[in-house]
């Protein structure tokens, strides 16, 4: 029975115009407070103030086990999802390197990490090796095979950013700026999140939709 339906039964059969309205008002309640527990606007899993997951023994291009507590020091914590593969990554890579410069340095309050999840050949670890080397990766490039990362952050595309404040909750979640030519680019959604996190003042922008190629992941048998 849909939810119309099992509304109307209950509304026709309760006699009193009042209580109609008070079950009404119930019923359109709790439709709202189920969708607030879908996520965000475009996100079907996070939203904003959300705690972000964790991670653990992710293997890094450096052929390090990383877990998330290791960047405990940072006030703000960048994760972006990436890969080889991706054209629009790949247009990326040279703004996340600047950004993670910009924040380097020991008394660097801001952190930059990026994982991988695609299974394919050219996204696999070594050739992720390969690509932290060839283009002088700054920051920590992880992979996990199990997926299970991207979809505890509902990550669909490559690259898409969360921006996490010193409780780990996630202030900002999508594309890194408003254009994928980089001479166009007139806002920078993360690089503004970072620094009002920094100043403990509101992000203006919380969420915008991520832009790239759809993350790979393993189709389900049924």
């Amino acid at each position: 029975m849909t939810h119309e339906r099992v509304s109307m039964y209950f509304l026709i059969s309760v006699p009193n115009v009042a209580s109609r309205g008070r079950l009404w008002s119930l019923f359109l309640f709790g439709i709202l407070s189920c969708s607030v527990a879908w996520g965000g606007k475009y996100n079907e899993v996070l939203s904003i103030g959300d705690v972000a997951p964790a991670w653990t023994d992710l293997p890094g291009t450096d052929d390090q086990s990383h877990s998330r507590k290791s960047l405990d020091k940072f006030d703000v914590l960048v994760v972006a999802f990436t890969c080889n593969s991706c054209p629009y990554a790949v247009d990326y890579e040279e703004r996340m390197i600047a950004l993670a410069k910009k924040y380097s340095g020991q008394e660097s309050r801001v952190g930059v990490v990026a994982i991988n999840v695609n299974k394919i050949e050219a996204d696999s670890l070594p050739k992720m090796k390969k690509r932290a080397s060839d283009r002088g990766f700054n920051f920590p490039y992880l992979f996990d095979e199990s997926q299970e990362i991207a979809k505890a952050f509902g990550a669909q595309r490559t690259p898409e950013f969360f921006v996490l404040d010193r409780s780990r909750k996630v202030v900002y979640m999508g594309a890194m700026d408003d254009n994928t030519k980089e001479a166009e680019v007139k806002v920078r959604y993360v690089a503004d999140a970072i620094e009002a996190t920094l100043q403990s003042k509101p992000v203006s922008t919380t969420e915008t939709p991520p832009v790239g190629c759809a993350i790979r992941f393993a189709k389900q048998r049924k």
